[in-house]
């Protein structure tokens, strides 16, 4: 059984490695790929749990860092790939208006630690300073809204694997 689970998580690891490397190489994929790449290991979550899952995403996320053409998709892989672990704990959140409000913190406080890594490491601070305030806050509002969009997504993608998928991979 230990052999399927390797197996099983090396090549959902390998593919999610692909699909980032992929947002490097097709315009406007920068945000897609991460997205997709978070899909995929949705499985592993599913069927080894949380500690197996944790060790694919950071295996991900230091390959990417490393084999990607992209730095911002590997980044935002580095910084987002997480919540898909920290969804089911948060969805025990009993009320559904305090549920929202912690994801839309988590995701406010995560654009802007990323943003902030990427302004200090790629040296961007002048380009983004000559953008409007009205427009960052535009950017950041629809950023949460990608991100709201993301987890309805993860939601639907879990029960697809656990109505579905699961039965044609796990007898």
């Amino acid at each position: 059984m230990k052999s399927r689970e390797v197996a099983l998580c090396g090549l959902l690891n390998a593919l999610a490695v692909v699909i980032l490397s992929f947002g490097g190489l097709i315009p406007g994929a920068t945000y897609c790929a991460p997205l997709l790449a978070m899909a995929v290991l949705l499985p592993v979550r599913e069927e080894y749990g949380l500690p197996m899952a944790g060790a694919a995403w950071v295996s991900v996320s230091l390959l990417s860092l490393l084999l990607t053409p992209d730095r911002e998709t590997a980044l935002v892989y580095v910084f987002f790939g997480w919540y898909p672990l920290l969804r089911p704990r948060l969805a025990r959140i009993p009320c559904r208006w305090a549920r929202l409000a912690v994801k839309l913190l988590l995701c406010t406080g995560t654009i802007l630690l990323l943003y902030g890594a990427v302004l200090r490491l790629m040296g961007l601070t002048a380009d983004l300073l000559e953008a409007g305030r009205l427009l960052r806050l535009a950017l950041l509002a629809l950023g949460n809204l990608v991100f709201l969009l993301l987890d309805a997504a993860l939601e639907r993608l879990t029960l697809l694997w656990r109505q579905k998928f699961r039965k044609r991979f796990f007898h």
